[in-house]
């Protein structure tokens, strides 16, 4: 695996943010917009997913990432519950909710993985260096 210098390198955050980025875009273009308690729930657990993975990196320390990566999988689990209630609640249409659900679940699926490489490294962090 290359040498991941930045947050912003990996992956996993970049995805995370493009999901954070379609979860506030719905905010924006649709009724959901004036459902505010979960307007501001999702919002919250879709930033959670990318500003977790974030914090966790830059803390240095492999044991102290994978605890982050944990709350940005649950974040994720989160959304995907969030957005049931906003298909529910006709805020989106059927082929958004699919779109959107599956976007999260391959993220929560990336994390996990990401976790278990970190779990077997044998590099412990820079911190540790």
């Amino acid at each position: 695996m290359a040498k991941i210098q930045e947050f912003e390198d990996l992956e996993i955050w970049q995805k995370a943010r493009d999901l954070c980025n379609e979860v506030w875009e719905l905010i924006e273009t649709t009724s959901l917009a004036t459902d505010y308690k979960l307007r501001n729930q999702m919002n919250s657990s879709s930033g959670s997913v990318m500003d977790n993975i974030a914090e966790g990196f830059e803390r240095n320390g492999n044991r102290e990432f994978v605890q982050f990566l944990s709350i940005a999988k649950a974040s994720c689990g989160e959304l995907r519950s969030q957005l049931y209630r906003c298909f529910d609640r006709n805020h989106i249409k059927e082929e958004v909710f699919e779109l959107l659900t599956d976007q999260a679940k391959v993220e929560s699926r990336k994390i996990g993985a990401f976790k278990g490489y970190l779990k077997k490294s044998e590099r412990k962090g820079s911190k540790f260096d």
